[in-house]
C-alpha cells in the first residue's frame, strides 16, 4: 500500500493538525499504518496528530509510541458511538451518534478508556456504543468535537430523505444538541467542518458556521482520514468489501463518491478551508489543550475491592474512605499478615520471634512498595473462599488442559502427546530437555465455581481480569 516518496516537498508554514483520523486500528475501515504515518506526518511539517478510532482505544500504544520516536506530538482520542437511551446497553434501537473525544491530560485519558470499556462490556449492539449520561459522567479532562455527516448535530442538519424519516428534526434541533453539549464541555466542545466534495457535507456547511456564530462553540477544520496517500483509496474500499462481506466488483455495494479521505498537507487543509483560517487555526488550540504524558514501564496492580468492608470485620481503621486505595490495601494487608504470623508464632520457640517479625516486615516492605498488596488481597480471598467450598488450593505447581502436548522419547524418536494421554513409564522430556520417566499421574476435573474469579473481579474500574 503506501510508500514513501522519494523527494520529499519543501515544509508547510501552515500550521494544522489532523484531529479526525482513524489507524489500522479502525477494524476494516482504518487503513493508516502507524509507522507509515508518522512519516508522512512529518515528511508534511506537521508536529502533531490524533488517532481517532471507530469506538476503541486499541492502538493506543504503538500510536502513542511511535509518535514519540519521530517527534509528533500524539493526541489521544476516539469517535465514540453514542445514543441517547437511559440504558447504556438498550437495544430498543439501533440508532447511534459518532462524537470524537480527546484526552486533555491523565484524568481524560483515564475517562477515555472508561467509556471505551463499557461501550464494549455493557454498551455493544452491532457498534460499541456510550450513551450521554455516562459521557456527561465522565466528561472531566475531555475534548469534545461534532464529528462527521454522523454526528448528532450534522445528522439533524442534513435532511435528507433517509435522515428524514429516521428522525431528523432540522437546524433548531441541530442547534439545541450543540447547547446541550456546550453545557458539559463548556470551550471544550468545538464543531467539526468537512469539506470532501460531498454534497450532504456542502448543504450544510453555512448551518454549522450560523450556528457556530449563534452559540459561540468554535468550528475546527478536519478531513475524515482513513487511509495515507490518496493512491490507497482502492485498497481501502476493499477493506470496506471485507467488512460487508461484499465483492469489490458487485455494482450494489456501499462505495465511497470521493477519494479525498487521505492525509492532506497543511497547505491543503488551508486552501479547502481559505474563508475560514480560523478553522484551521483552532486545530492547533487543541492540540495545544492535549498534554496527555503516558506512563510507560510502570505495572498498576489492582487495588482491592472490598478494602473498607475488611476493615470493618477486622476493626481497622483506614487512612481513607475510598473504595480502591493502595493506602487502605497497606494498612489492611500488613493486619492480616502480622495477625496471621502471631497465630505461627504459637509454635516457634520465643527468642526466635524477633527474627521472624524481622523477615516478615521486609517482604511486607517489598510487596507495598511495588505496590501489589492489593493484588496478594484478592488472592488472599480467593483462598479463603476456596476452602470454605472445598475447592483444593496450593501449593501446586499448575495444571493443563488435556489438550496441552507434549515432548514424549519413544524408541530414541520425539514425538508429541496430548497430556491426558501420557501414562506411567512413558519418558517425557522435562523443561531442561532430559528424558525423564513418568512415575505418577494425577488429574482431577475443574470446579465451575472457580470460573466466576474472571467475572467477578474483571471490574475494568479496578483494571484487573485474573
Amino acid at each position: 500500500m503506501s510508500q514513501e516518496p522519494e523527494d520529499l516537498p519543501a515544509l508547510s508554514k501552515t500550521k494544522f493538525t489532523h484531529l479526525h483520523l482513524h489507524t489500522e486500528y479502525s477494524m476494516l475501515d482504518g487503513a493508516n499504518k502507524i509507522d507509515v504515518l508518522a512519516k508522512k506526518i512529518k515528511e508534511l511539517g506537521m508536529d502533531s496528530v490524533a488517532m481517532t478510532d471507530h469506538g476503541n482505544m486499541f492502538g493506543t500504544i504503538t500510536f502513542y509510541n511511535t509518535m514519540k520516536k519521530n517527534g509528533i506530538k500524539p493526541i489521544i482520542g476516539m469517535e465514540a458511538y453514542i445514543h441517547n437511551e437511559d440504558e447504556i446497553g438498550d437495544k430498543s434501537t439501533r440508532k447511534r451518534f459518532h462524537l470524537c473525544l480527546y484526552a486533555k491530560n491523565d484524568v481524560g485519558y483515564k475517562n477515555l478508556m472508561y467509556l471505551s470499556s463499557q461501550a464494549y462490556m455493557h454498551g455493544f449492539y452491532y457498534y460499541p456504543r456510550i450513551n450521554w449520561s455516562m459521557l456527561k459522567e465522565h466528561s472531566e479532562g475531555l475534548i469534545c468535537s461534532s464529528a462527521c455527516l454522523q454526528g448528532e448535530v450534522n445528522w439533524h442538519l442534513n435532511l435528507s430523505e433517509r435522515n428524514v424519516k429516521n428522525g431528523a428534526l432540522g437546524y433548531d434541533e441541530a442547534k439545541k444538541v450543540a447547547l446541550r453539549y456546550k453545557e458539559v464541555f463548556g470551550d471544550d466542545y468545538y464543531m467539526e467542518l468537512m469539506r470532501h466534495g460531498i454534497d450532504h457535507q456542502f448543504n450544510i456547511d453555512k448551518d454549522i458556521m450560523r450556528i457556530s456564530k449563534e452559540t459561540g462553540v468554535k468550528i475546527i477544520a478536519t478531513n475524515d482520514t482513513h487511509y495515507t496517500l490518496q493512491e490507497d483509496a482502492d485498497a481501502h474500499e476493499a477493506f470496506m468489501c471485507i467488512a460487508m462481506n461484499k465483492l469489490y466488483d458487485d455494482p450494489n455495494r456501499m462505495r465511497h463518491s470521493v477519494h479525498e479521505f487521505y492525509v492532506k498537507s497543511p497547505d491543503q487543509m488551508a486552501e479547502l478551508f481559505a474563508d475560514m483560517p480560523e478553522a484551521i487555526a483552532n486545530t492547533q488550540e487543541i492540540a495545544e489543550k492535549c498534554n496527555l504524558e503516558i506512563k510507560l514501564g510502570n505495572p498498576t496492580p489492582p487495588n482491592f475491592k472490598f478494602a473498607l468492608q475488611t476493615a470493618a470485620d477486622e476493626g481497622v481503621t483506614l487512612p481513607e474512605e475510598a473504595e480502591y486505595s493502595l493506602e487502605n490495601d497497606i494498612v489492611i494487608f500488613n493486619h492480616l499478615c502480622e495477625k496471621g504470623l502471631e497465630k505461627r508464632l504459637e509454635i516457634v520457640p520465643e527468642e526466635r520471634h524477633q527474627e521472624y517479625r524481622d523477615r516478615l516486615q521486609v517482604e511486607m516492605d517489598i510487596i507495598n512498595n511495588m505496590k501489589f498488596p492489593g493484588y496478594m488481597l484478592i488472592v488472599w480471598e480467593f483462598v479463603i473462599q476456596a476452602k470454605k467450598m472445598d475447592i483444593p488450593v496450593g501449593p501446586g505447581r499448575g495444571c493443563l488442559t488435556k489438550d496441552a502436548l507434549v515432548y514424549t522419547l519413544k524408541n530414541n524418536a520425539i514425538e508429541t502427546k496430548h497430556i491426558d494421554k501420557i501414562k506411567i513409564d512413558d519418558v517425557v522430556l522435562s523443561h531442561n530437555n532430559i528424558p525423564k520417566k513418568v512415575t505418577e499421574c494425577f488429574k482431577y476435573e475443574i470446579k465451575e465455581e472457580l470460573l466466576t474469579i474472571s467475572t467477578f473481579y474483571g471490574d475494568f474500574l479496578n483494571n484487573i481480569t485474573l
